[in-house]
């Protein structure tokens, strides 16, 4: 019972908490970095709202905020799991306005993304992509097509733009599947509204 009162008091309070499982826990700091290897897998929930995700040079998984709110951040949760060469990764809370969330990877990292609404951007990311967005709007920077083993994308209402395979579709249940060279997967997914491939 004190250990929860604790624990609850240091969260409350804004720090970080790391147990010998590779779980860690950070309320309300403007800024999340840990140590993440390039070729490993991110699966990762975020709360809707605007979020970008970007491939670096750097081994490590960093999360920052910008926006009119973005230092309104007493109740963001960042509860982060690694496993090997595995990390879950959750962000919830937040302002619900004018707050965007800015995640950065290492550029070799294979995605696996669920997100309820807003508009999702990924760029800069080589690897295999797993990515649903119930509805709002996904845009994916895709590279080179020729790096993917398969490519499927679908929209069960809104527009399917995938630029870079010449595809541009409008109504409902929209979908594209193609099979190719690469090693890499790529599958997205969004209910309602837009996706877009580049």
């Amino acid at each position: 019972m004190l250990k929860a009162a604790a624990i609850f008091m240091m969260l409350a309070a804004g720090f970080a908490l790391a147990d010998e499982h590779g779980v860690i826990v950070e309320k309300g700091k403007d800024r999340f970095e840990t140590e993440f290897a390039p070729g490993g897998r991110l699966e990762l929930e975020v709360r809707s709202g605007g979020v970008r995700i970007s491939g670096t040079d750097s081994n490590k998984i960093s999360i920052h905020y910008e926006g009119r709110n973005a230092a309104d951040v007493e109740d963001v949760l960042v509860h982060c799991k690694k496993t090997g060469s595995r990390a879950a990764l959750e962000i919830t809370g937040g302002p619900r306005n004018e707050f965007q969330i800015l995640i950065e990877v290492p550029r070799e990292t294979e995605l696996h993304v669920r997100m309820p609404f807003g508009d999702l951007n990924i760029a800069k990311v080589h690897g295999g992509k797993d990515v649903e967005l119930h509805a709002g709007e996904l845009t994916i920077e895709t590279g080179d097509p020729n790096d993917y083993a398969q490519i499927e994308a679908s929209v069960l209402t809104g527009e399917l733009n995938l630029r870079v395979l010449g595809v541009d579709k409008g109504g409902l249940f929209r979908s594209y599947k193609k099979d190719g060279p690469g090693k890499y997967r790529l599958y997205a997914h969004v209910g309602s509204g837009e996706l877009d491939l580049q």
